[in-house]
């Protein structure tokens, strides 16, 4: 039995200087997909090739409290920083986790990435809700590049499957997750199909970020984001017959602790929030030093 979608949205714009930002969570239907808070799009930008890089420089660093920051770099190369001591660079195809715990300061930047010819920079990044017990540990970072993403080639040549996040058969992230969760890219050659089974209880959402792309025997545009009912079912993707088209699946266990968000922070109660804006305004996250390498 194909599962059944509930809804079917485009991302409200939510830019941030010359960058294109389609925000698809939190929106009118839903705040949350699994432990999933919060996703941005930032569409793909095109750079001259001799256009000036940009950096991490103090201009755009901001706190986080009480979840992990996941962005997965689809084509670029994202620049990191953080008031733990952290700093890595992680290129197309890539992936960077940050677990905020109990507070946190980043700064990244994105740039074209200088080991391809492609001067585009397009990402995704997702906030993961931690559970309260982990929202109390120190901060983390872990930096994946593309050759550390599982990955396997689906059968009859139709594309390939890569686990960002979770696990799926035996392919699995080295990304921590603390409730069942999962993040798939699928890429599927013009005119292939996929079929994944997914099991009672998931929250799962689609979201195809280049292309159009058949799910359920239905056409959806680029942009389109699919929010699925919770039973037992499959989801059957198919790409049109004159173009190859990119998936992005995602979703996990629901969180079932209560929720609190305001600005960068999420925890569990408004005071909890408010201890959160006491420690960074009193300097208790600490400070980049960006010469760390």
């Amino acid at each position: 039995m194909e599962k059944q979608i509930n809804f079917a949205i485009h991302g409200h714009r939510a830019d941030v200087g010359e960058y294109t930002i389609y925000r698809l969570l939190p929106n009118r239907f839903f705040d949350a997909v699994g432990p999933f808070v919060f996703l941005d799009h930032a569409a793909p930008v095109v750079h001259e090739p001799d256009g000036p890089l940009k950096k991490a420089n103090g201009s755009g660093a901001h706190p986080h409290r009480g979840i992990a920051t996941l962005t997965y770099v689809l084509s670029g190369e994202a620049d990191h920083f953080d008031s733990a001591g952290h700093h890595a660079k992680v290129y197309s195809g890539g992936a960077q986790w940050m677990k905020a715990g109990t507070g946190i300061i980043h700064d990244e930047s994105m740039n074209p990435d200088p080991e391809t010819q492609d001067y585009t920079t397009h990402a995704l990044q997702f906030w993961v809700n931690l559970p309260s017990k982990n929202k109390a540990e120190e901060p983390q970072y872990i930096p994946v590049q593309a050759n550390e993403v599982s990955r396997m080639e689906l059968a009859d040549s139709s594309g390939w499957m890569r686990v960002i996040s979770g696990e799926y058969g035996t392919m699995k992230s080295k990304i921590p997750t603390y409730l069942k969760q999962f993040i798939y890219h699928v890429h599927l050659e013009a005119g292939k199909e996929l079929v994944l089974d997914i099991e009672k209880g998931l929250e799962l959402a689609v979201f195809l970020p280049l292309n159009k792309a058949i799910i359920n025997e239905n056409q959806y545009p680029e942009g389109q984001f699919l929010y699925f009912d919770q039973e037992a079912g499959s989801v059957k993707m198919k790409s049109l017959s004159d173009s190859a088209t990119d998936i992005i699946l995602f979703g996990g266990l629901h969180y079932d602790e209560p929720i609190a968000a305001q600005g960068p922070f999420v925890m569990n109660t408004m005071e909890e929030i408010g201890v959160a804006y006491n420690d960074f305004y009193a300097g208790k996250y600490g400070k980049i030093n960006y010469s760390v390498e």
